[in-house]
């Protein structure tokens, strides 16, 4: 699993056509248009702690003056927040016949058939269950994940975990592009 750059859409009208450019099986809507897409954004309960921390850091400027304690509310306020924002930016898009979760780009011909996580067993695979050569995208706060199991020889990661708020949906359109790929059997 090579780390790359997520497929831009295509700005054209979309064809119901093959696209013979690209060879591709699929056609040129499912090439260019995400079937799942989902942001992992972060709770806001976590926002209110980020506000937290710049009221916190206004405090321990309040002994200085009133510009040093302003200073200190935006600058602790600002970089808490952006941490919260990068944290919670994580993506999850299946595209182009890849699954493309954080930064990693999978080709969805190298991925098993996906098997949808409860809430218990999601926190299983995180814990005691985990494997420390798979890929993990996780959310500790997004209670339901898919686990796919890799299946490149050449590739040493065991399989790929996902947390995902809607895991039903992200392992039908993981389903659906092996299907219409011929790399999988019709869905269990």
């Amino acid at each position: 699993m090579q780390p790359s750059a997520t497929a831009s859409a295509s700005a054209s009208a979309p064809s119901s056509e093959p696209s013979s450019a690209t060879g591709s099986v699929l056609g040129s809507v499912s090439a260019s248009v995400p079937l799942y897409d989902e942001r992992l954004t972060a709770p806001r309960s976590w926002w209110l702690l980020a506000a937290l921390v710049g009221v916190s850091g206004a405090l321990i400027m309040l002994p200085l003056g009133v510009l040093p304690m302003l200073a200190g509310l935006i600058v602790a306020g600002a970089l808490a927040m952006a941490a919260v924002s990068a944290y919670g930016s994580a993506r999850i898009r299946v595209v182009a016949g890849s699954l493309v979760a954080g930064d990693a780009r999978v080709p969805v011909s190298a991925l098993g058939e996906p098997e949808v996580l409860d809430a218990e067993e999601a926190r299983a695979w995180r814990t005691y269950k985990a494997d420390t050569r798979a890929y993990m995208l996780l959310r500790g706060y997004v209670p339901g994940a898919v686990r796919v199991e890799v299946t490149d020889p050449a590739d040493p990661t065991p399989y790929v975990y996902v947390s995902s708020r809607d895991p039903k949906a992200l392992a039908a359109a993981l389903t659906a592009v092996r299907e219409e790929r011929g790399t999988g059997g019709p869905a269990a």
